[in-house]
Protein backbone atom coordinates (compact mmCIF):
# COMPACT_ATOMS: atom_id res chain seq x y z
CA UNK A 1 0.00 0.00 0.00
CA UNK A 2 1.23 3.70 -0.88
CA UNK A 3 0.06 6.52 1.31
CA UNK A 4 1.00 9.94 -0.37
CA UNK A 5 0.85 12.95 1.74
CA UNK A 6 1.56 16.21 -0.29
CA UNK A 7 1.58 20.03 0.63
CA UNK A 8 3.39 23.14 0.25
CA UNK A 9 6.66 24.11 1.93
CA UNK A 10 6.56 24.22 6.26
CA UNK A 11 2.82 21.79 6.17
CA UNK A 12 4.58 19.68 8.48
CA UNK A 13 4.84 16.63 6.07
CA UNK A 14 8.09 15.21 6.95
CA UNK A 15 6.88 14.89 10.40
CA UNK A 16 3.75 14.07 9.89
CA UNK A 17 4.83 11.09 7.30
CA UNK A 18 7.49 10.06 9.52
CA UNK A 19 4.66 9.54 11.95
CA UNK A 20 1.99 7.87 10.39
CA UNK A 21 4.75 5.48 8.67
CA UNK A 22 6.24 4.60 12.29
CA UNK A 23 2.20 4.18 13.08
CA UNK A 24 1.43 1.95 10.58
CA UNK A 25 4.90 0.13 10.28
CA UNK A 26 5.52 1.36 6.87
CA UNK A 27 8.60 2.38 5.35
CA UNK A 28 9.37 6.64 4.60
CA UNK A 29 10.63 8.15 1.66
CA UNK A 30 11.57 12.00 2.11
CA UNK A 31 11.25 12.77 -1.61
CA UNK A 32 12.16 16.80 -0.55
CA UNK A 33 15.39 15.78 1.45
CA UNK A 34 15.95 13.84 -2.29
CA UNK A 35 15.88 17.33 -4.19
CA UNK A 36 17.69 18.72 -0.96
CA UNK A 37 20.70 16.53 -1.67
CA UNK A 38 20.93 17.38 -5.19
CA UNK A 39 21.03 21.02 -4.54
CA UNK A 40 23.50 20.55 -1.74
CA UNK A 41 25.85 18.78 -4.07
CA UNK A 42 25.41 21.37 -6.99
CA UNK A 43 26.06 23.49 -4.55
CA UNK A 44 29.31 21.99 -3.13
CA UNK A 45 30.59 21.53 -7.21
CA UNK A 46 30.07 25.44 -7.76
CA UNK A 47 27.45 24.56 -10.22
CA UNK A 48 26.15 27.31 -12.34
CA UNK A 49 22.51 26.74 -11.66
CA UNK A 50 21.35 28.23 -14.48
CA UNK A 51 23.28 25.69 -16.61
CA UNK A 52 20.44 22.29 -16.68
CA UNK A 53 22.77 20.66 -18.44
CA UNK A 54 25.57 20.27 -15.57
CA UNK A 55 22.88 20.36 -13.04
CA UNK A 56 21.12 17.15 -14.97
CA UNK A 57 24.57 15.59 -14.49
CA UNK A 58 25.33 16.43 -11.05
CA UNK A 59 21.69 14.94 -10.19
CA UNK A 60 21.96 11.38 -12.17
CA UNK A 61 25.68 11.11 -10.00
CA UNK A 62 23.90 11.47 -6.58
CA UNK A 63 23.52 8.18 -4.54
CA UNK A 64 21.13 9.24 -1.80
CA UNK A 65 20.26 6.34 1.03
CA UNK A 66 17.67 7.09 3.68
CA UNK A 67 18.41 4.95 6.73
CA UNK A 68 17.89 5.22 10.89
CA UNK A 69 16.41 8.70 10.67
CA UNK A 70 19.19 10.11 8.00
CA UNK A 71 19.83 10.90 4.96
CA UNK A 72 23.04 9.72 3.15
CA UNK A 73 24.71 11.77 0.22
CA UNK A 74 27.05 9.39 -1.51
CA UNK A 75 27.99 7.85 1.78
CA UNK A 76 28.04 10.99 3.42
CA UNK A 77 25.53 11.69 6.33
CA UNK A 78 24.18 15.57 4.83
CA UNK A 79 20.77 15.19 7.79
CA UNK A 80 21.45 18.77 8.61
CA UNK A 81 23.03 19.82 5.88
CA UNK A 82 20.17 20.05 3.70
CA UNK A 83 18.12 21.68 5.49
CA UNK A 84 20.20 25.61 5.29
CA UNK A 85 18.70 28.60 4.09
CA UNK A 86 21.14 28.11 1.56
CA UNK A 87 19.88 25.12 0.36
CA UNK A 88 16.47 26.04 0.37
CA UNK A 89 17.35 29.49 -1.55
CA UNK A 90 18.37 27.16 -4.55
CA UNK A 91 16.10 24.18 -4.80
CA UNK A 92 13.82 25.71 -6.67
CA UNK A 93 16.24 25.30 -9.75
CA UNK A 94 16.37 22.10 -9.26
CA UNK A 95 12.84 21.36 -8.70
CA UNK A 96 12.08 23.48 -11.52
CA UNK A 97 14.18 21.23 -14.03
CA UNK A 98 12.35 18.69 -15.91
CA UNK A 99 14.95 16.30 -16.65
CA UNK A 100 15.79 16.31 -12.56
CA UNK A 101 12.14 15.68 -11.96
CA UNK A 102 11.84 12.75 -14.01
CA UNK A 103 14.95 10.90 -13.22
CA UNK A 104 14.25 11.16 -9.03
CA UNK A 105 10.55 10.54 -10.29
CA UNK A 106 11.96 6.85 -11.44
CA UNK A 107 14.03 6.54 -8.09
CA UNK A 108 10.99 7.26 -5.99
CA UNK A 109 8.92 4.55 -7.91
CA UNK A 110 11.47 2.21 -7.39
CA UNK A 111 12.45 2.89 -4.06
CA UNK A 112 8.46 2.35 -3.37
CA UNK A 113 8.05 -1.09 -5.56
CA UNK A 114 6.57 -3.80 -3.83
CA UNK A 115 6.45 -2.00 -0.20
CA UNK A 116 3.93 -0.60 2.10
CA UNK A 117 5.33 2.88 2.49
CA UNK A 118 4.32 6.50 2.86
CA UNK A 119 5.81 9.02 0.81
CA UNK A 120 5.75 12.63 0.94
CA UNK A 121 6.40 15.87 -1.36
CA UNK A 122 4.51 17.81 -3.98
CA UNK A 123 3.45 15.97 -6.44
CA UNK A 124 3.17 12.20 -4.82
CA UNK A 125 -0.18 11.68 -5.24
CA UNK A 126 -0.50 13.23 -8.87
CA UNK A 127 2.51 12.34 -11.03
CA UNK A 128 4.60 9.99 -9.23
CA UNK A 129 2.05 7.78 -7.45
CA UNK A 130 -1.47 8.52 -9.18
CA UNK A 131 -2.56 5.04 -8.26
CA UNK A 132 -1.62 5.18 -4.53
CA UNK A 133 -4.69 3.73 -2.36
CA UNK A 134 -4.48 6.92 0.19
CA UNK A 135 -3.29 10.02 -0.65
CA UNK A 136 -3.49 13.01 1.54
CA UNK A 137 -3.13 16.95 0.86
CA UNK A 138 -2.02 18.42 3.77
CA UNK A 139 -1.67 22.39 4.53
CA UNK A 140 -1.98 25.14 6.83
CA UNK A 141 -2.03 29.09 6.84
CA UNK A 142 1.44 30.55 5.81
CA UNK A 143 1.68 32.40 8.96
CA UNK A 144 1.29 28.94 10.88
CA UNK A 145 3.89 27.19 7.80
CA UNK A 146 6.44 30.25 8.57
CA UNK A 147 6.40 29.67 12.24
CA UNK A 148 7.01 25.74 11.76
CA UNK A 149 9.82 26.45 9.70
CA UNK A 150 11.32 28.84 12.19
CA UNK A 151 11.48 26.79 15.01
CA UNK A 152 12.80 23.39 12.66
CA UNK A 153 15.46 26.20 11.91
CA UNK A 154 15.74 27.88 16.02
CA UNK A 155 16.70 23.57 16.53
CA UNK A 156 19.62 23.89 14.37
CA UNK A 157 20.68 26.76 15.49
CA UNK A 158 19.65 29.39 12.70
CA UNK A 159 17.98 32.53 14.04
CA UNK A 160 15.27 33.75 11.15
CA UNK A 161 12.56 36.74 11.41
CA UNK A 162 9.26 35.00 10.90
CA UNK A 163 8.52 38.15 8.39
CA UNK A 164 10.99 36.88 5.99
CA UNK A 165 10.29 33.88 6.36
CA UNK A 166 6.50 34.79 5.83
CA UNK A 167 7.85 36.24 2.26
CA UNK A 168 9.93 33.53 1.18
CA UNK A 169 7.43 30.67 1.57
CA UNK A 170 4.92 32.87 -0.66
CA UNK A 171 7.83 33.27 -2.71
CA UNK A 172 8.18 29.28 -2.85
CA UNK A 173 4.18 29.00 -2.74
CA UNK A 174 3.88 30.56 -6.23
CA UNK A 175 6.99 29.05 -7.61
CA UNK A 176 5.41 25.62 -6.67
CA UNK A 177 2.04 26.27 -7.75
CA UNK A 178 3.58 27.90 -11.52
CA UNK A 179 5.78 25.18 -12.35
CA UNK A 180 5.08 23.01 -15.59
CA UNK A 181 6.36 19.51 -14.23
CA UNK A 182 5.78 18.72 -10.61
CA UNK A 183 2.72 21.28 -9.95
CA UNK A 184 1.83 22.23 -6.25
CA UNK A 185 -1.66 20.85 -6.53
CA UNK A 186 -4.62 18.38 -4.42
CA UNK A 187 -5.15 14.91 -6.34
CA UNK A 188 -8.46 15.35 -7.32
CA UNK A 189 -9.41 11.90 -4.84
CA UNK A 190 -7.08 13.17 -2.01
CA UNK A 191 -8.16 13.93 1.34
CA UNK A 192 -7.74 17.50 2.31
CA UNK A 193 -6.39 18.42 5.54
CA UNK A 194 -5.95 21.99 6.95
CA UNK A 195 -3.66 21.25 10.24
CA UNK A 196 -3.97 25.27 12.20
CA UNK A 197 -4.48 24.16 15.56
CA UNK A 198 -4.51 20.07 15.16
CA UNK A 199 -1.44 18.64 17.56
CA UNK A 200 0.97 16.47 15.34
CA UNK A 201 -0.61 13.31 16.75
CA UNK A 202 -4.19 14.56 15.80
CA UNK A 203 -3.16 14.75 12.15
CA UNK A 204 -1.26 11.35 12.42
CA UNK A 205 -4.41 9.36 13.94
CA UNK A 206 -6.63 11.04 11.04
CA UNK A 207 -4.24 10.03 8.16
CA UNK A 208 -3.86 6.73 9.96
CA UNK A 209 -7.86 6.45 9.85
CA UNK A 210 -7.78 7.33 6.25
CA UNK A 211 -5.37 4.76 5.35
CA UNK A 212 -7.19 2.16 7.28
CA UNK A 213 -10.52 2.81 5.32
CA UNK A 214 -8.46 1.85 2.52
Amino acid sequence: MIVTIDGPAGAGKSTIAKGVANRLGFAFLDTGAMYRCVTLAALEAGADFQDATSLHAIATDCQIEFSFDKVWLNQQDVTQAIRTPQVTKHIRFVADHPGIRSWLNQQQRRIAADRDIVTEGRDQGTEVFPEAECKVFLTASIEERARRRQRQLAQSGTEIPLQQLIAEQNERDRGDQQRQMGRLQPAPDAQLLFTDGMTPEQVIQQICHWAADR
